[in-house]
């Protein structure tokens, strides 16, 4: 979840603030099993905004080890985002604008894209070369993430980024082969990545597993997707949709989830869900009966830090609270 907090401007563009660390701190003490960062840049151009986090130096380093002592003195998992947000990049925060692109003349850029369209926002179409350098991006930020102490990575491959832009057809209306061969992209950055970060620390996937539009991404190219990248090391594949353009979405509590679940079951691979999982009871069902191996928290963890320990208290399991808080709540520390 996207903070918007990061420095702007400067040698301290893209770093940690103290903003970061209290808030994922507090997801950690709050019982996440796995505390993931936002989206974090691979390239300054692939930020969604001018204050987003990243990790394309060696300078990032440092404040981002701050994330992962923060969460690992609460028992949880600090992991690391990668993203490189494409057609969606510098915009302006959402309580500003989240639509409107940042100008260059006002510290924008100009957007990545596999297709420059008629009928889309202004871009800058990547020539074959610089498509075949963007793997290299992703894996030096996992050798950073990796230095920085993370345990596990996810890459972003969903709601309207760069490599979703190369995966749908809608995005996508090249002519060399990552035109012809849409996953090609994802497949090489998996790869890349996979091939500097251990085997023995997980690495996960987000994808969207249908566009919601005509001609769009569906679920079965995201179970073909699945196929394709697990035996590259991919080790849980985390669900989500949408977000190449704006579509008509029945969006209810849990809407998501028959989507991971279609994929766990044709595919064999562990799934994460996401989607308006806002009742603890809920996500506690959805695990106890397989739809998904894990349930992915953002805005209900935004709204309640406590929320995992909740979906504890759900599934029966006993809830462990720090001891400052245990004795004013009248449970166990």
């Amino acid at each position: 979840m996207c903070q918007y907090s990061a420095e702007a401007t400067g040698p301290a563009t893209g770093q940690v603030t103290d903003w970061h660390v209290s808030h994922l701190e507090a997801r950690a003490v709050g019982g996440v099993g796995l505390v993931m960062t936002e989206a974090t840049a691979v390239h300054s151009d692939g930020r969604v905004s001018p204050t987003d986090l990243g990790i394309w130096t060696d300078d990032q380093i440092l404040g981002l080890t701050r994330i992962v002592a923060a969460v690992r003195r609460h028992g949880a998992i600090p992991a690391l985002q990668l993203g490189h947000a494409g057609p969606k990049a510098s915009t302006y925060q959402p309580w500003i604008d989240r639509r409107r692109r940042v100008e260059p003349a006002d510290g924008g850029w100009a957007p990545w894209a596999a297709s420059a369209l008629p009928d889309g926002p202004n871009v800058r179409e990547l020539t074959t070369e610089e498509v075949g350098r963007v793997p290299d991006l992703f894996a030096a930020a996992a050798v950073r993430a990796l230095r920085a102490g993370f345990n596990a990575i996810e890459i972003h491959a969903a709601h309207g980024y760069l490599l979703h832009a190369f995966l749908s057809p809608l995005g996508n209306q090249r002519k060399d082969i990552y035109g012809m061969d849409r996953s090609r992209l994802i497949r090489d950055v998996v790869g890349a990545v996979r091939e500097v970060w251990p085997t023995g620390l997980p690495l996960l996937l987000r994808v969207s597993a249908t566009d919601w539009l005509d001609g769009g991404i569906t679920v079965a190219d995201a179970v073909a997707l699945t196929e394709e990248v697990l035996p590259l090391g991919v080790d849980l594949v985390d669900v989500s949709s949408g977000g190449l353009r704006p579509a008509a979405i029945d969006s209810f509590p849990g809407y998501q989830v028959p989507l991971a679940a279609e994929i766990r079951k044709a595919t064999g691979a562990m799934v994460g869900t996401v989607g308006l999982i806002e009742e603890p009871e809920h996500a506690a069902r959805i695990l106890a009966e397989g739809e998904a191996d894990a349930v992915l928290a953002g805005r209900a963890t935004l709204r309640d830090p406590n929320w995992a320990r909740r979906v504890l208290r759900a599934s029966g399991t006993p809830a462990q609270w720090p001891h400052q808080y245990a004795w004013a709540l009248g449970v166990e520390g």
